[in-house]
């Protein structure tokens, strides 16, 4: 950090930590707004530029939660382990076939040499994302989605759910026996699932991301 950070710009930052830490995914300028009792989102736009300048956070232009804290990511994506040292990176998934589980072993495209407590909650998994249904919320395609299994999920994290034959990252919403899994990226209609006669897995939630990972994917 090259400056201090003034107490507006303290209370901005300490938000955005609160609001990954519940959720898994920042919070957009008209919720900071809203929280901290700015005026309008430009206000909440101003204090985030500021806090770029000042090296706390990374901005991701053009997506409306496009925030980063620099030190939760890595500069890019690290190389695979050997096979003898694997046991100690996280697994990137790859395609998954329609039945099996998440981490059958023909489903692990390599490995990366990060520890599972890296993240928080800890990742057990990293998950490649193919399109651009997640946008808004800085996952794009070619990243990598860290994962923390869990089938305990609440309203608004970031799930990767299995629908029949197919794995989708998604927003998750439950309102008794319906659920529905939204994009963020206004292109993509929302999923909508009746628990009582359709079948839905969750695989997981969302817990970081790295960027720029190679090859097909999921999303």
């Amino acid at each position: 950090m090259s400056r201090p950070l003034t107490v507006r710009q303290q209370n901005v930052f300490d938000f955005i930590v609160k609001t990954m830490g519940e959720l898994g995914y920042p919070p957009t300028r008209a919720e900071i707004a809203k929280a901290l009792g700015f005026r309008s989102p430009n206000a909440a736009e101003e204090h985030l530029r500021a806090l770029e300048r000042k090296g706390v956070i990374r901005i991701i232009r053009n997506t409306s939660r496009g925030i980063r804290l620099p030190n939760q990511e890595p500069q890019e994506t690290p190389d695979a382990l050997p096979a003898s040292d694997a046991a100690s990176g996280l697994p990137i998934i790859g395609e998954v076939a329609a039945g099996s589980p998440i981490l059958a072993a023909e489903h692990i495209d390599r490995y990366c040499p990060l520890p599972a407590d890296y993240f928080t909650p800890r990742a057990d998994y990293l998950l490649r994302v193919r399109g651009l249904s997640m946008q808004n919320v800085g996952i794009l395609e070619g990243d990598l989605l860290a994962v923390h299994r869990t089938q305990r999920v609440r309203d608004g994290q970031i799930v990767v759910a299995r629908l029949e034959d197919e794995v989708t990252v998604k927003r998750f919403k439950r309102e008794g026996h319906q659920v529905t899994l939204i994009a963020e990226n206004p292109d993509f209609d929302p999923i909508n699932i009746d628990l009582r006669t359709q079948p839905l897995d969750i695989e997981g939630v969302g817990v970081g991301v790295i960027r720029g990972g190679n090859g097909q994917s999921l999303g």
